[in-house]
């Protein structure tokens, strides 16, 4: 590979701190590929984010045209506010189709990631045979491309708790109280609950087109997780499907949502039970000794893997990206070991703190 040609990088992941790094590397002008396992995703997770974020990692003008989708129509998105995963998603997708430098490829397994000195080919589950400059893993808590960074340690553990989450809509809800302006953390014996409110999918904050979201923190069912395959030796394997809950824990739900929850989040909850659609998600936490090999690094949860009750998940995506496409930048294909090794001095510090942060919420919580 010429020295002086752009920079060629492969993306493993394409959920939110993939599109944010393939985007924030885009603007140095290298040449991306993202290559993402699933083709569908379904969440009902909500995150926070703010137009000036978004300006930070996909500069004024793509910052604004993002912000601008994710707010209600006829209005800006202002300050930090409650966005839902799908939402942010969508938008940033649709960023990704425009660009020239940005290719995204969904429902495509990588099955084998192999690091040269002077350049690193992806296996795909075809047995195609991508080639680049460098691999960045934006491929979450089982990321295959941690395999290749830290391989005597690449799996993050299981924190001991899930997460029960779900959203409502308010035309759904018979309520008689008022709308809550902002997040809720309520603690009931060993439980804790974070409801959100959420503007519509078109970004309608309309009284009766508005949602509510939840995430039930619950560390009394890790039995049905490891039962159901999605925690397996110590290691979370998988979330579970609306589908693949047993109906006597719906059932459950609903009778402790009644005692321990009020309004609006009960309703919301008995609203998510009658239509059968919650999905219980377990928590993992990793904590990184490396972010770095030659030529591959990793962003986001492939990186750190902090417990969602941080609030920092996308911040932390972003200031990898920023980070990342910074030590890129005016970088040669023969220099890319150094810049990597300067993204890790920058970031590795600060990832680590953030989860530590956290692993005693979770000791705690577990118990």
């Amino acid at each position: 590979m010429s020295s002086d040609k752009e920079l060629e990088a492969i993306i493993v992941g394409g959920s939110l701190a993939g599109l944010v790094a393939a985007l924030a590397l885009a603007r140095t002008g290298a040449s991306i590929t993202v290559v993402e396992r699933a083709s569908r995703h379904r969440t009902g997770a909500a995150l926070t984010t703010s137009p000036s974020e978004l300006t930070r990692v996909l500069g004024p003008e793509l910052g604004a045209k993002v912000a601008g989708k994710l707010a209600e129509p006829g209005r800006r998105l202002s300050g930090s506010q409650s966005i839902v995963w799908h939402d942010l998603r969508a938008a940033l997708v649709d960023a990704v189709h425009e660009s020239e430098n940005v290719t995204l490829r969904e429902g495509i397994e990588v099955t084998r990631i192999d690091e040269g000195e002077t350049s690193v080919s992806v296996e795909l589950e075809s047995g195609v045979i991508l080639e680049a400059d460098l691999v960045i893993g934006a491929d979450g808590h089982r990321s295959i491309v941690r395999h290749v960074v830290a391989p005597d340690r690449p799996n993050a553990e299981f924190a001991g708790y899930l997460l029960w989450v779900g959203i409502a809509e308010e035309r759904d809800l018979n309520l008689s109280g008022g709308w809550p302006h902002g997040f809720d953390i309520i603690s009931a014996g060993p439980e804790i609950l974070l409801g959100y409110p959420l503007p519509s999918p078109k970004g309608s904050l309309e009284k009766g087109q508005r949602r509510l979201g939840f995430a039930w923190y619950d560390a009394g069912h890790n039995q049905l997780l490891r039962q159901a395959g999605a925690v397996r030796d110590g290691v979370v394997r998988h979330s579970m499907k609306p589908e693949d809950i047993p109906e006597e824990i719906y059932q459950k739900l609903a009778r402790k949502s009644q005692r321990r929850w009020p309004d609006p989040w009960r309703a919301a909850i008995e609203d998510c039970v009658r239509r059968r659609d919650i999905t219980a998600t377990p928590i993992a936490e990793y904590v990184p000794e490396r972010l770095v090999s030659s030529r591959c690094a990793l962003v986001g949860n492939a990186a750190h893997v902090p417990t969602p009750m941080t609030g920092r998940g996308f911040a932390v995506s972003v200031d990898d990206a920023v980070a990342l496409a910074e030590v890129l930048a005016s970088t040669t294909p023969n220099e890319i070991p150094a810049a990597l090794l300067e993204y890790e001095k920058d970031r590795l510090g600060s990832a680590r703190n953030l989860v530590q942060s956290g692993q005693s919420f979770s000791r705690s919580f577990a118990g």
